[in-house]
């Protein structure tokens, strides 16, 4: 009896066994193979190569280089305080790498790569190579990093990309720590999504310390989008050129389809110090110069437009049928309002005598536009500039594009309501582009190009078309339908006529027809800095440059079949005449006949000098901070 209890015991023990060792092999062998598989088979995640961003002829803007970095993971590597210093003898590692590495350890998951180092060189590659056994979770990676060939020429419109901090993993999701770069600012900010790509995956083979083995497997990743813009190299160099040492921003925009030619803002800065970590001094020097090289003034910049609305205003007043082409005004040198004895100055200290629209563009007489506003009352005039594209954003492919200031008086009851309500003096200076104004460079330039492409407003664009890989057809861009500013089209050839007597006529802008080839229309501004009041007998060429007004002009050419439209605005320039309307004729000039500007021996641009009453007054060279 006792043998067959032991007996029955041993069976049933056996059977248990046996059961277990069923449910192991059979019922739960898919569970705990992939478990084993993770022991020693590590996913590494494949980035992708990032988009590239090409110009209009093709000619590469952003572009990958291969590159090699130092990757650490934590909770492989042990004592991280002991092992950078041991790393920092075979490979020269900087406060701010180790600043950069502490600071993306902050929150990250341990067994993820943390790069300690990024682009180091064959020297240091080969030197780690040597002593690797010694560095358990510290890995030298190939990789692709992002290069801008041409540095700062396209800092503000291609942007930079930068390492990932914690607000981009947030914007990321899922496997976005995967990514060690995102795009900062422009079009790689603007585009990311697009440029980045979609992860793939690798599978790893690990020994029992984690360390790579080999490869067993692989989904390919899917590489970004490549961008082709309408800009133009050759004319962006010219842009920049014909600046000199002078700063502000200047847009040119192709008026029949929006396409952006050349755009800049300077002083700009490198952005490649940017894609790995700017060093601190770097970073400090950009941050402590007074000119502010980061700020995009092309679409952040607003400035009173000063007579530049005039071509706007006086279009609007023929299409509201406040006025006839050939009404004509009369400007006595000044103008008072009723029962007041203020008085607001005409641009010519004499008067203009009896002015008609065309006249009143080319010589920008103030009274015209004085009296045209009182008789629209503001909140037509509101109406019509808005529909010409002020007071929003344009809608460019650009991120934190402002909308500007549309003066009106529902705008200073909520902004401005300290200064008391809406007054007819209000009206009278808002009608010159002055008093609560502000603009952008962009905003002038859309403008400017729809008075062009006879009434037609694009919406401006930097993208043209995309490719999904090397090889691939392009694909071109969509792009909303333009719409229609003015469908009178005698209106629209009296502005135009009056804009081409701006600098083919007795206009402002004379200085800059002598050699011309081509029909310039344009129109010359001035943005007050500081208020006339106690100033107006002052010389602006003989102010410091942080006092000077703002110079501004906006035209495009050839004025009988346009191509290209430009608003260049320069802080400190003075009149628009002086500063900026010879750099858009250097502008046209590169793009209808190829010609490079020319520079003196330091850099600096030749431009003319008019003194007040318009007479030339001879040729000087302009640096920031001299008053010629």
């Amino acid at each position: 009896m006792r043998a067959a209890v032991g007996f029955f015991a041993v069976l049933l023990a056996l059977g248990g066994l046996a059961g277990w060792y069923f449910r192991l092999q059979v019922l739960q062998h898919d569970d705990y193979a992939t478990r084993s598989e993770a022991n020693r088979v590590r996913l590494r995640p494949v980035v992708p190569a990032r988009g590239l961003i090409l110009d209009r002829k093709g000619r590469v803007l952003a572009e990958n280089v291969p590159a090699w970095r130092l990757d650490v993971v934590p909770d492989q590597a042990g004592d991280i305080a002991k092992l950078v210093p041991e790393l920092a003898k075979i490979i020269a590692i900087s406060p701010d790498d180790i600043e950069k590495f502490d600071d993306a350890r902050h929150g990250a998951r341990g067994f993820k790569p943390i790069t300690l180092k990024a682009r180091l060189d064959d020297d240091e590659v080969a030197r780690f190579a040597v002593d690797r056994w010694r560095f358990p979770g510290v890995e030298v990676v190939p990789y692709l990093t992002r290069r801008y060939p041409y540095g700062d020429l396209f800092a503000h419109v291609i942007g930079y990309v930068g390492r990932v901090d914690e607000g981009d993993l947030k914007q990321l999701g899922d496997n976005g720590d995967a990514f060690t770069h995102v795009g900062k600012t422009g079009l790689e900010r603007y585009y990311d999504a697009e440029l980045r790509g979609k992860l793939g995956y690798e599978k790893i083979e690990t020994n029992v310390e984690g360390r790579a083995l080999g490869s067993a497997g692989r989904v390919p990743a899917t590489p970004g989008t490549d961008l082709r813009l309408g800009i133009d190299l050759d004319l962006q160099r010219a842009m920049v050129a014909a600046f000199g040492t002078l700063e502000g921003s200047a847009v040119a925009i192709d008026p029949r389809n929006g396409q952006i030619l050349a755009m800049v803002s300077l002083p700009g800065f490198d952005p490649n110090l940017f894609v790995n970590g700017i060093s601190h001094a770097d970073y400090r020097a950009l941050m402590d110069n007074p000119s502010r090289p980061q700020f995009n003034r092309i679409v952040l910049g607003g400035v009173a437009p000063g007579s530049t609305v005039k071509p706007f205003l006086g279009l609007a007043g023929l299409d509201s049928g406040t006025r006839t082409v050939d009404d004509k005004i009369l400007s006595t040198g000044m103008f008072y309002l009723p029962g007041q004895r203020r008085g607001y100055g005409d641009s010519h200290r004499g008067g203009h005598g009896w002015t008609d629209l065309r006249k009143s563009i080319y010589a920008s007489v103030n009274t015209y536009y004085y009296t045209l506003a009182l008789a629209m009352g503001i909140d037509k005039v509101d109406a019509y500039m808005a529909r010409y594209g002020f007071g929003k954003p344009t809608g460019i492919d650009l991120s934190g594009e402002i909308g500007g200031i549309l003066p009106s008086p529902a705008w200073k009851a909520e902004h401005a309501s300290k200064q008391g309500r809406w007054y007819p003096g209000d009206t009278v200076i808002s009608a010159i582009g002055q008093g609560f104004w502000k603009v952008t460079p962009l905003q002038l330039a859309q403008g400017t190009a729809a008075l062009a492409d006879d009434g037609w407003l694009h919406r401006p664009h930097l993208v043209t078309a995309r490719r999904h890989g090397f090889g691939e057809a392009w694909i071109e861009e969509p792009q909303p339908a333009p719409r229609r500013i003015s469908d009178d089209q005698a209106h629209l050839q009296a502005v135009r006529e009056g804009m081409i007597g701006t600098v083919h006529g007795a206009g402002t802008a004379t200085n800059i027809r002598p050699g011309l080839e081509y029909l310039i229309a344009g129109k010359t501004g001035t943005a007050q800095v500081v208020s006339r009041r106690g100033s107006a007998a002052l010389d602006p060429r003989k102010l410091p440059m942080n006092l000077r007004h703002r110079g501004l002009f906006i035209a495009y050419a050839p004025a009988d079949a346009p191509t290209i439209a430009i608003a260049v605005a320069i802080e400190g320039g003075g009149y628009g005449a002086d500063s900026a309307a010879p750099i858009a004729r250097k502008v046209f000039d590169a793009w209808l006949l190829g010609k490079m500007p020319e520079t003196d021996a330091h850099g600096n641009q030749t431009v003319h000098f008019e003194n007040v009453s318009g007479a030339v007054d001879g040729t000087t060279t302009v640096s920031p901070g001299a008053a010629p």
